[in-house]
């Protein structure tokens, strides 16, 4: 599938050096996978983390730079993804700030922290995005939610996009979304775990192996998601089509109905979301 992110040239890619600050669970993830694909090269790569140890570990293990030194890594990065958690952001920019110029991209999946705070806390215009990926990015299954912070241009935002489309697929949105993205796409695989395992257990109270419950639900969770995605359906058209008059699927779907599975995802989604808001509100 052609996007607009892969617009940008391999050989645009080839000439950029990547910073990642706080190369924990996320930060490692992308750095793996721009490796991985060959979208950067390992003298491309910088990371950082908090110690020393684990600084020497993962520069054995990745085959990159890794320090303790954010500011350096900084000073030789053209982008500089910042993966620290939320409250370590406001040190984190103190620490960086001289390094800063308004050529150099800052991309931060630091969550519930916005645009506006972390340009405040440069200082200077720098161009700013925020992304909210979700942990099927582990597998190159995930996606991620970029908006643009006031001094982002198009070609940032298109950089950006291909970047993250190294773990998945990218969706740009404005900032006001951004609470609705967590709750609904970074929270959402927590439910969906909860769903198929109701599933597997399900298939354990009608007499099936436990092993092959799980395997035919985790298919069937996997099999149903591809195939919103590939055919463009509406999950409704879908699920219409498996449910034939007077059948097994209708008589399921009452049972759903009438358990309020449907209510209780939708306030599920609302609540993280509104979970989401409070935590950006500080």
């Amino acid at each position: 599938m052609n996007t607009v992110a892969q617009e940008v040239k391999d050989k645009d890619l080839k000439k950029l050096r990547v910073a990642v600050l706080g190369a924990g669970k996320m930060g490692g993830i992308l750095l793996q996978a721009f490796l991985k694909q060959q979208m950067l090269g390992p003298d491309q790569l910088t990371a950082t983390v908090a110690h020393e140890e684990r600084a020497a570990a993962l520069s054995a293990q990745w085959g990159v730079q890794v320090s303790t030194d954010n500011l350096a890594a900084v000073r030789t990065a053209d982008v500089i993804l910042v993966g620290v958690k939320p409250f370590q952001v406001p040190a984190l920019m103190e620490e960086i700030k001289p390094a800063l110029t308004t050529k150099k991209l800052l991309v931060s999946f630091a969550a519930s922290v916005k645009t506006g705070a972390i340009e405040a806390a440069a200082g200077i215009e720098v161009p700013v995005i925020r992304a909210m990926p979700n942990t099927p990015s582990m597998l190159g299954a995930g996606i991620a939610a970029l908006c643009r912070g006031r001094h982002v241009s198009e070609a940032q935002m298109e950089l950006a996009s291909r970047m993250f489309e190294a773990v998945g697929r990218t969706v740009i949105v404005d900032e006001k979304h951004m609470d609705a993205v967590t709750g609904l796409s970074a929270s959402g695989p927590a439910f969906i775990y909860i769903i198929l395992e109701s599933l597997a257990e399900a298939g354990v109270k009608v007499g099936l192996p436990r092993d092959i419950a799980t395997l035919l639900a985790a298919q069937t969770t996997f099999g149903s998601a591809k195939m919103v995605l590939e055919t463009g359906y509406h999950p409704a058209l879908l699920k219409d089509a498996v449910t034939t008059p007077a059948g097994c699927t209708i008589d399921g779907i009452l049972e759903l109905e009438e358990g309020g599975l449907r209510v209780t995802l939708i306030k599920a989604v609302m609540r993280a979301a509104e979970r989401a808001k409070e935590l950006a509100a500080g």
